[in-house]
């Protein structure tokens, strides 16, 4: 028999301690003869990323030793920080940044000098004993930094040489076969990536220099992905051209599509070496594509190019790796966390080498999402995954509607998915509905779903998430007086503007969100430096938009209760945003906390701090709708809230 409880009230076995003391990030698989590698971020080791490997017998050991974070910050997000050959690892270092070298039994060696560079995206030349690889230099302090693609010397050297530059940013160095080419992407302000790129293959000659390149393929508006060869040295890659990243190959100076569908092939390049295809021979590529926010594996057949779906329950595939017979990749499902899982092609067999949780928690506590379609501004239709409470252990009255979370993500070039998030389930076992959109910009849906968002950031996310939070209410499955938005980064920037623009929701919590534009723009690392000029605007041209769509600057239209979550050492949206948003919301005497973390960045990665932001965000909402919650909170972040109802 069900206990009759409020919602927002159940309990649940779904604790933040259970969430954090179990859960690790996963991904950056890498294949090396028959021993898999991947990296782990352990928030109980102060968020270290640590480099694993798994051999044949089934052992699973840590490569990266203690004193070590296998984790590069160029373009401040990363990715791509090792490289592994014939059981050699090379990796980038956290703490300085230099490339370091280890080999099976010794301990790590430095083989660059200066913690001023930056590297990452590393392919190995085994021919000459050289790495190319991305090098982004800090050494001046009152310029940008200088992106460029180097050779080192895999025995060690200073700082590296510079084989390509004049750009303003570079990705995806990929040697060939025969060693005699290497390919790469390239890209320039005010571009990201997923707005156009170019891909470029240069002829090396015997020192690894480059004697003469051409551009192959892309542009200002056409963006180039995941740029490989095949065994036998035809070149492929993933461009939007029609609309859909789709596959495409090089052959006989002719760029040749493989695969024609809407669908997409590709992902926006955040970080480096993201991979959605493989090639298990010169004929089979094994690939991943997404269809309406969710991915599926498929078989290509490169002779026939006849696509053949594979069924597995896996709605999110990443960081995709083959070898004969073999598939290995970062896959979720609305029923199983992030993990590594190796597919045998011949038996097709599954097997989970690593869960990014360790918790054990009755499946009847999970909330099984759905994909909602949902009408917005313009006649247009948006998407988002519902998730309705769910725990075997409670029920609410029959005339009780839930309290509804909207998740704006962030990016906001980027995407959710249906993958198991505890801390999805951590809500939802607890009485709340939530509704994860994925707005208009978002990543999933074709180039055109993306571009909706070109210049207007702060406009159509916020219209998405609104309508979206109320087509729930109209549907009878969210309580129109309990709607809560929130979001990390761009994500926070959304909520913060649906709180001060909009009078839909009554409470918000924003990680680390933007708050003001303007500084945004002008203490922003370089990566992202001219993203608003898409976004919202060129930039002082339109500073009076800039500041039209700032939260800061219309404090007086904010009238509900807010939590602000931020890191003091993030480089990307800096602590005076969430600062100036705190103060100004205290001043009108608004419920509100802020609740800030030494030693965090841009997302957090140690497990307490973790642990006691999603605490008290628990807690801030008990207080702001009386609802009851067992939850506890660490004294420190208790003095940080203010103006709460009291009883």
């Amino acid at each position: 028999m069900k206990q009759i409880k409020p919602y927002g009230s159940w309990k649940s076995p779904i604790s933040s301690d259970l969430i954090v003391a179990g859960t690790i990030g996963l991904g950056d698989v890498a294949l090396d003869g028959e021993d898999i590698y991947w990296v782990e971020s352990r928030p109980s080791e102060g968020g270290r990323s640590v480099i694993v490997r798994r051999t044949p017998d089934e052992n699973i050991s840590d490569v990266t030793q203690p004193g070590f974070n296998a984790r590069t910050t160029v373009h401040e997000y990363g990715g791509g920080a090792y490289i592994v050959e014939a059981s050699t690892v090379y990796f980038s270092n956290f703490t300085d940044q230099r490339l370091y070298r280890e080999e099976p039994g010794s301990a790590p060696r430095a083989i660059t000098s200066t913690n001023k560079m930056r590297y990452a995206d590393g392919v190995i030349d085994r021919r000459r004993n050289l790495i190319y690889c991305v090098r982004e230099d800090h050494t001046s302090s009152d310029r940008d930094a200088i992106n460029t693609i180097v050779k080192i010397n895999v025995g060690g050297d200073k700082a590296g040489e510079v084989i390509v530059s004049g750009n303003d940013f570079y990705s995806s160095p990929r040697l060939s076969p025969d060693g005699k080419r290497l390919a790469w992407l390239t890209w320039n302000h005010p571009n990201m990536p997923w707005d156009g790129c170019e891909l470029w293959i240069g002829e090396l000659e015997e020192a690894g220099r480059i004697t003469q390149s051409k551009l192959v393929v892309g542009g200002k508006s056409e963006s180039i992905f995941q740029p490989q060869w095949s065994p036998g040295g035809v070149l492929h890659f993933v461009s939007d051209r029609t609309g859909w990243w789709n596959l495409y190959r090089l052959r006989d100076g002719l760029i040749e599509s493989l695969c024609e569908m809407e669908a997409e092939f590709g992902a926006p390049q955040w970080t480096f070496r993201m991979s959605t295809y493989a090639f298990e021979s010169e004929r089979r590529i094994i690939c991943a594509y997404c269809e309406l926010g969710n991915w599926r594996l498929a078989n290509l057949d490169t002779e026939t190019r006849k696509l053949e779906p594979i069924d597995l329950p896996y709605t999110e595939i990443a960081s995709l790796r083959a070898s004969p017979g073999h598939v290995v990749f970062s896959g979720g499902s609305p029923t199983e966390p992030t993990s590594i899982v190796e597919f045998d092609l011949s038996t097709s067999q599954t097997r989970v080498l690593r869960r990014s949780s360790t918790a054990l928690v009755d499946e009847s506590y999970f909330s099984i999402p759905r994909t909602v379609e949902f009408p917005t501004e313009n006649g247009l239709t948006a998407y988002a995954f519902f998730y309705a409470p769910a725990n075997p252990d409670f029920a609410a009255s029959a005339d009780e509607r839930p309290p509804l979370i909207v998740i704006s993500h962030g990016g906001p070039t980027s995407s959710s998915s249906t993958t198991l998030k505890l801390n999805i389930q951590y809500w939802t076992s607890r009485g709340f509905a939530v509704l994860d959109v994925n707005y208009g910009g978002s990543a999933g849906y074709g180039r055109a779903y993306r571009e909706r968002l070109r210049g207007q950031w702060g406009v159509v996310d916020v219209d998405d998430c609104v309508n979206g939070a109320r087509h729930m209410v109209e549907r009878g499955e969210a309580d129109l007086d309990r709607l809560i938005i929130r979001g990390g980064s761009a994500g926070g920037y959304t909520t913060l503007a649906a709180l001060t623009f909009r009078d839909v929701f009554k409470a918000g919590a924003s990680y680390y969100g933007v708050s003001d534009l303007e500084l945004l723009e002008q203490d922003c690392h370089k990566f992202e430096s001219r993203y608003n000029d898409s976004l919202v605007g060129g930039y002082p041209e339109a500073c009076d938009l800039y500041r039209a769509r700032s939260p800061i600057h219309h404090t007086d239209r904010l009238s509900c209760s807010i939590i602000l979550f931020q890191g003091l050492e993030d480089k990307v949206v800096p602590p005076n945003q969430a600062e100036m948003m705190y103060e100004a919301a205290l001043k009108k005497g608004l419920p509100v906390a802020y609740v800030a973390f030494e030693g965090e960045q841009h997302g957090f990665r140690k497990a307490e701090n973790m642990k006691a932001s999603l605490d008290a965000e628990l807690y801030f909402y008990s207080r702001v709708f009386r609802f009851e919650t067992d939850v506890k909170l660490r004294e420190n972040i208790a003095e940080s809230f203010h103006n709460l109802p009291q009883g």
